[in-house]
């Protein structure tokens, strides 16, 4: 893989901006302490990015799930119910979540490994209805239509003794959400760097290609696919425990597409997810009237990157710096 390949990628050294992103996020909750409106918004800028990133990584591999909303249902129900009906302390039940996602997508990774193209497609978004679907004829376990209510924040915690963090307080909650968010990307980061992110690169370049050095496409597929599905499920049991309740409307087909819409928009680079997700995030949430409209929203914006940038925003700086060297 040439060098130029990688930097497309975002295997790229963080250096100062993403420095400088990440002491953004860390200090953006202080700046809007008090408006309760605000702090919901970064919260769910947060669990955004987490969803967004966590498609990129499987994405990469040349796998183009529109399911993920489903495997955000599983960490998110997996979650609650361990919480609500087992007493499982919150922090276990996150994790539990996690893990739940993760073992469905080994579960249905190796038949999936085998389905190319659209085909992978269209088999990731009908699996997401189903799981969707389970969940409403589950009503004993899940409320079914009616939905889960009454799901924990999770537990207080004291750092050294000096610093107290209720969850119950949405400012709290907001660094509960920044720290999973730092931690996700993280670890996708060092991935991407690492000999593992490489290989899986060089699948969804050429796949064919990749096999013929060696490389064990199904493994690689179902690794990637287990690993963003993990982080999926974190992100909607981080949800669960926010919202306090559950409704599988939440996770239909639509839910899958936006976090498809984050990642196009955004562009394929690391950081592009993270752009893509916070700007759609706070489009229709600044502006009330538009959120009723929000799918026609997705749409505008989707149109537009894609005819005047259509590497995505992550791809904008060097698209105005082409356009100033020009005489």
């Amino acid at each position: 893989m040439t060098e130029d390949t990688r930097k497309g990628f975002g295997f790229r050294s963080p250096g100062i901006p993403y420095a400088i992103l990440a002491l953004s996020g860390f200090l953006a909750p202080i700046l809007i302490r008090g408006n309760e409106y605000f702090l919901h918004i970064y919260i769910l800028c947060a669990i955004n990015v987490i969803l967004a990133n966590s498609l990129r990584s499987i994405a990469v591999s040349g796998q183009m799930s529109i399911g993920q909303a489903g495997f955000m249902a599983v960490g998110a129900y997996t979650s609650a119910i361990l919480a609500t009906r087992f007493n499982v302390p919150v922090y276990g039940a996150l994790v539990m979540g996690g893990l739940a996602s993760m073992a469905l997508a080994a579960l249905v990774g190796f038949p999936l490994s085998r389905v190319r193209s659209v085909y992978f497609v269209m088999v990731t978004m009908f699996m997401g209805e189903v799981i969707r679907l389970l969940i409403f004829e589950w009503r004993g376990m899940t409320g079914g239509s009616t939905g889960m209510m009454g799901i924990q924040r999770p537990e207080a915690l004291s750092l050294l003794g000096i610093v107290q963090l209720d969850f119950t307080n949405r400012f709290h909650f907001c660094y509960l959400a920044f720290f999973l968010l730092l931690f996700t990307l993280l670890v996708l980061y060092r991935i991407e760097r690492s000999g593992l992110g490489i290989a899986i690169a060089g699948l969804g370049q050429e796949e064919a290609l990749a096999s013929s050095v060696g490389i064990h496409v199904a493994k690689y597929k179902v690794l990637i696919f287990c690993i963003g599905s993990l982080f999926t499920g974190l992100a909607g049991a981080l949800y669960a425990h926010y919202m306090t309740v559950l409704n599988p409307d939440s996770f239909g087909t639509f839910a899958s597409l936006y976090i498809l819409v984050y990642v196009v928009v955004g562009g394929k680079r690391f950081v592009g997810p993270l752009l893509g997700a916070v700007l759609l995030t706070l489009i229709p949430e600044v502006s009330s009237g538009l959120k009723e409209y929000q799918p026609f929203v997705f749409v505008l914006v989707l149109f537009v990157v894609v005819f005047f940038v259509p590497g995505g925003l992550s791809d904008l700086p060097r698209i105005l710096k082409r356009v100033a060297s020009k005489p």
